[in-house]
């Protein structure tokens, strides 16, 4: 006898109720009808062809993350710096330094933006559509036995100029439900939805229950008999008590933490605007704007796809009233950390960011040999970046061949475009699961390098015990061992692939910025 989980119950309801709904397929305009249909491409086939484009035969490949493998990445830190000059984000492209904070904004800001978009991470088109939100949903729920307002967003992308590629933006807000006025939020890329769905009442399931077998039996009359030899069973149960997941370190959830702490926060998925993956290049926001097409080389890439749909999610939040819009920041891990930090940087509406164990693409320094390499993004991961980034990897092209050394910008830079907003750089340890493929040292060399343009503008970089002036020297602090004393701060918790453990340090670093007391922070 097959068991069905009251999940596969509701999409089966769900399903007949569709199709039920749905008179006809929907037929494909005559407008439609004169437009390119989208290149349905491998993955190789569109690193094929940008190579094809870049005038690239070969590439290096990059190393093996399993250290027995005779390609094995280096992890000896002897070897780790063989182009040990990063770009100096405070010295101009013609060698003129930098030395007011007018001189940054108007003169090396711009200049260096434009490295990162020409060639590392692309460039957003200026005819990049328009977004509108809808409040699809909105649920009363507990969170860590704090009431809160949760609503479930949709952004629909204009897409009226090529309606054959649709994208929709998913988001959930939740905010404190007895907050007394606005509430900073921390925006996560991560799956969205409600994270705790206010159930029905043992009466309303029965009503549900009548209600669904009605119509199970409408659409399989059979199904009669069944439901007859099993009177006590009902399609929907209540959902059992769950204890709560509490993080490797004991604390809360994040999102818990940051409930209690008087802060909401908004989960927004990153595969609802671009996917995270080659083949959907000629898909979602990047093949909605290209018209299904292919890209050029200074096309964006997925992690600059990714920060656009946070900054539309932002343009939202800033329209809701329960949100303090002057105060939202961005998080991420991993892949994620990258594009929080890429979003950071670009976007300036950004208060705030919480860079989780991002590795190279993100704040490890590019230059760096140490673990993940250029070669990783420039292979594998290529479809992250700009199309220009891969000649970075090229071993044998029109232009000859080059490597990390000659891109003009490193993430030293990409940190300092923060500056002076809050920037906070997260890792864990290899012993528990961050890997020593991520370069936690490379990160931390990066750190110390953008500091300077912080404390150009008046904040306070990083600062604390074992902190060097010169990044080539500097050596990380202990694990827990914090550096949260400026707008610029650093910490290695003793936890894995997460930033969990140094969120309730990420809190508590935000609110002494903010200046925020119990009777603002929802009684904290």
């Amino acid at each position: 006898m097959h068991r069905y989980s009251s999940s596969h119950i509701g999409f089966w309801v769900s399903a007949v109720v569709f199709t039920a709904c749905v008179a006809a397929p929907a037929q494909k305009s005559k407008a439609d009808a004169s437009l390119p249909a989208p290149m349905t491409f491998t993955a190789a086939q569109d690193q094929q062809n940008m190579m094809d484009q870049l005038g690239i035969k070969a590439l290096r490949p990059g190393p093996s993350g399993n250290e027995k493998a005779p390609n094995h990445a280096n992890y000896d830190e002897a070897k780790a710096n063989p182009y040990p000059n990063v770009p100096d984000a405070l010295v101009m492209n013609d060698g003129q330094k930098v030395t007011t904070a007018k001189m940054w904004w108007d003169k090396r800001r711009p200049e260096i933006v434009e490295g990162f978009e020409r060639y590392v991470y692309g460039r957003v088109p200026k005819d990049a559509p328009k977004v509108t939100w809808t409040v699809t949903a909105t649920d009363k729920e507990i969170l860590g036995g704090k009431p809160v307002i949760a609503k479930a967003l949709v952004g629909h992308v204009d897409n009226s100029a090529y309606p054959l590629i649709s994208v929709n933006i998913r988001m959930t807000l939740v905010t404190p439900a007895d907050a007394k006025g606005p509430v900073p939020v921390l925006m996560m890329f991560s799956r969205s939805g409600f994270p705790a769905p206010n159930q029905p009442s043992e009466e309303e399931l029965d009503r549900i229950n009548v209600a669904m077998k009605a119509l199970l039996a409408k659409q399989d009359p059979s199904l009669r008999e069944v439901f007859e030899q099993h009177p006590a069973w009902e399609p929907q149960r209540p959902e059992p008590f769950q204890r709560p997941q509490f993080n490797a370190d004991g604390d809360p959830p994040s999102t818990w933490e940051l409930i209690a702490a008087g802060w909401g926060f908004a989960t927004l998925d990153p595969s609802s605007v671009q996917a995270d993956n080659a083949a959907g290049l000629t898909r979602g926001i990047i093949g909605l704007v290209n018209k299904g097409q292919p890209r050029t080389p200074e096309d964006w890439g997925a992690l600059r796809a990714w920060a656009w749909g946070a900054g539309r999610g932002l343009d939202y939040l800033e329209t809701d009233k329960a949100v303090d819009a002057k105060h939202v920041g961005i998080e991420g891990v991993s892949r994620y950390g990258k594009a929080a930090l890429v979003t950071m940087a670009f976007d300036r509406r950004f208060a705030m960011v919480l860079v989780g164990s991002s590795g190279k693409g993100g704040a490890t320094l590019l230059r760096r040999n140490f673990g993940e390499a250029v070669e990783s993004l420039t292979g594998g991961e290529y479809y992250w970046m700009a199309g220009n980034f891969m000649k970075y990897g090229a071993s044998e092209a029109s232009f000859g061949s080059r490597n990390p050394g000659d891109i003009p910008v490193d993430s030293n830079e990409l940190i300092a475009l923060c500056a002076p907003r809050l920037t906070f750089i997260s890792y864990g340890i290899p012993e528990k699961g961050d890997a020593k493929w991520l370069d936690h040292q490379g990160s931390f060399m990066a750190t110390v390098a953008a500091s300077p343009v912080f404390t150009l503008l008046g904040a306070k970089g990083l600062s604390g015990p074992g902190v060097y002036d010169d990044y080539r020297t500097a050596k990380m602090p202990p694990v827990n061992a914090g550096l949260l004393g400026g707008q610029l701060a650093w910490r290695q918790d003793d936890g894995g692939h997460t930033d969990a453990p140094n969120m309730k340090y990420f809190i508590q670093w935000v609110d002494g910025f903010m200046s925020r007391t119990a009777s603002t922070s929802g009684g904290r």
